[in-house]
């Protein structure tokens, strides 16, 4: 299987996103499901992703928390760095193992939200947090592994209020392309990159935010 980015980098970043979530939650006060938006609506869910040195290894958590807070809500007073402590709470296991998760799986932090929220993955801690690790792989892999009826191309079309036809005429991507992709009988994945480009600037969306399974390909 091809994970997201090399192993080298998993073991920082997965106590780095611990961190973050730890941090934004119980020291900073964010809602855990405010700030899992926050984060995939920044640039730093991407470079997670892409498995950037710069951002995986080279900034602390605290300091990853502190930029996507920052980037939402600049004036801010953020608490002081906090303490290493050997008590990890249910919200840095929940960073920590989803870290794991990502990395297994190359699926987007979007992607993996949209299944999942990050409150359900926190209440999973006391069941998995004591278990291996690929338990908890395996029960996030059969619940993201779930195709719903709508394509993301769809979720996003009918969240701006666009039918087929007005997307159609506004992207000038052909209405019979954007059916065979709402009904997966193609597969949006093998796109023409302009097309893409054309749907996402009219949906006000990255590319990769309609793409079913962005890391694969």
């Amino acid at each position: 299987m091809m994970h997201a980015y090399s192993e080298y980098y998993l073991s920082d970043a997965k106590k780095h996103l611990a961190t973050a979530f730890d941090y934004a939650i119980n020291k900073v006060g964010i809602e855990a499901d405010i700030f899992a938006r926050f984060f995939i609506n920044s640039e730093y869910a991407r470079l997670f992703e892409c498995g950037s040195p710069q951002v995986v290894a080279g900034m602390s958590g605290y300091e990853l928390a502190s930029e996507i807070i920052l980037h939402f809500y600049p004036l801010k007073r953020l608490p002081k760095k906090v303490q290493f402590s050997l008590a990890k709470s249910q919200e840095y296991w929940a960073g920590w193992a989803l870290a794991e998760y990502q990395w297994y799986s190359a699926r987007s932090f979007r992607d993996i939200f949209e299944h999942i929220s990050l409150p359900e993955i926190i209440n999973m801690y006391p069941v998995y947090h004591e278990m291996d690790i690929t338990r908890f792989i395996e029960h996030l892999d059969e619940v993201c592994s779930q195709l719903g009826t709508e394509t993301k191309l769809k979720k996003i079309r009918e969240a701006n209020g666009f039918s087929q036809s007005q997307l159609a005429e506004r992207s000038e991507v052909s209405l019979r392309s954007i059916q065979m992709y709402e009904q997966r009988k193609n597969n949006i994945d093998k796109a023409q990159v302009n097309a893409l480009f054309r749907l996402s600037r009219v949906l006000g969306c990255s590319i990769e935010d309609l793409l079913e399974n962005p890391l694969a390909i």
